[in-house]
């Protein structure tokens, strides 16, 4: 039994390489046609090469430094004590745009889009980053035979809310190009606060342009964004400090008007003294409600400058900008292996094809 076993063993193996030798020999002989793929296959891989426009890639790091929560000491003591008087002053701007949710912010459509409104200087004209893009890309070509589309402008600093359907629809299709495939935010480390934008386009220019007006855009949104709590309630402080100061002056004037009206009179008239008296009750009152306002005021400007974040660009794009190619020897070799590849397995499936019908 163990001998019908092992002669069962190598007349297996026996067909098996000679399976093997026959396949071997069937590519061999058609070795021309193989040849012939993978020559194909590099020509078209080199004529891929001159097609393909390289693409520039725009980096841009910066870091990020931003205080939290309403400080100890005296600032918390002081804002302990703004709180009893019924004053909210900002404490902590929250963690709205923090980690992860500060990276989206990057790639978020309503900053893109409005990035790409910036004006920016190409061939000799101040024009946006939209029209730099459409131009680069040749859409308007393609745009012919639709005339609402070819007369359509993105002008700098143009009002968003005024934009027609087709306006919105283009912008959303570029906003959609470069959030697949052109636009990149990367915070390397969650311990470390440096991000890093990289923008990929096939324009050298505006790979740079969009890079720095997109960090720029969106720092200025982040900062406004974080501060304006502390910074609202620095304005109602202020308004109402200039208010009291009005009503001070007031009180004082008053009581000067009565002093006057009053100088000589008859000690026996003192009701003639009750609006001195009055004007002076307010001229007290308002002094020292001003003390506590300018306190609060200046209270309010420290929050609001412990609540600015400071953002502070590292690295920014300098040309000449990375360059990536796919470049002719590249092409050559890839395509040529994926030839011979291709026509291997067109060989090999028509044999096997060939021999079911059989």
């Amino acid at each position: 039994m163990e001998s019908r076993n092992i002669a069962k063993d190598e007349i297996s193996l026996k067909d098996l390489l000679v399976k093997v030798k026959n396949w071997i020999d069937y590519l061999l002989y058609r070795w021309k046609i193989i040849f012939l793929g993978g020559v194909i296959g590099a020509i078209l891989g080199v004529t891929y090469s001159f097609m393909t426009k390289p693409v520039y890639t725009a980096t841009l790091s910066f870091a990020l430094e931003d205080e939290k929560g309403g400080g100890g000491g005296g600032l918390g003591s002081a804002l302990g004590l703004a709180s009893s008087f019924g004053l909210d002053l900002g404490g902590s701007g929250g963690g709205i745009f923090t980690g992860a949710n500060l990276t989206e912010l990057f790639k978020s459509r309503y900053m893109v889009e409005k990035t790409l409104l910036s004006p920016v200087r190409f061939k000799g004209k101040v024009t946006s980053l939209a029209e730099m893009y459409i131009q680069n890309n040749e859409w308007r070509k393609k745009w012919n035979d639709d005339s609402a589309l070819v007369n359509m402008r993105f002008l700098a600093n143009a009002d968003r809310r005024t934009f027609t359907r087709a306006q919105d629809s283009v912008l959303g299709k570029i906003y959609e190009n470069l959030s697949m495939k052109g636009l990149s935010v990367i915070q390397k480390d969650k311990k470390i606060s440096i991000i890093n934008i990289d923008v990929k386009s096939t324009d050298e220019l505006f790979s740079k342009y969009l890079c720095e007006a997109l960090a720029k855009e969106v720092g200025e949104f982040y900062v406004e964004t974080k501060s304006k709590k502390a910074r609202t309630n620095m304005s109602i402080l202020e308004h109402q400090v200039d208010s009291i100061k009005r009503e001070l002056n007031s009180a004082i004037t008053g009581v000067a008007i009565a002093n006057d009206n009053t100088f000589n009179l008859n000690p026996a008239l003192n009701v003639r003294r009750t609006p001195s008296s009055r004007r002076q009750v307010d001229v007290q009152a308002n002094s020292a409600i001003l003390t506590e306002l300018v306190k609060q005021s200046e209270l309010a400007k420290v929050t609001l400058r412990k609540e600015t974040p400071l953002i502070q660009v590292i690295d920014k794009p300098i040309l000449p900008l990375r360059k990536e190619s796919f470049g002719k020897i590249k092409g050559f070799v890839f395509g040529g292996v994926l030839g011979t590849i291709l026509f291997l397995f067109a060989l090999v499936v028509n044999r096997v094809f060939k021999k079911l019908l059989a």
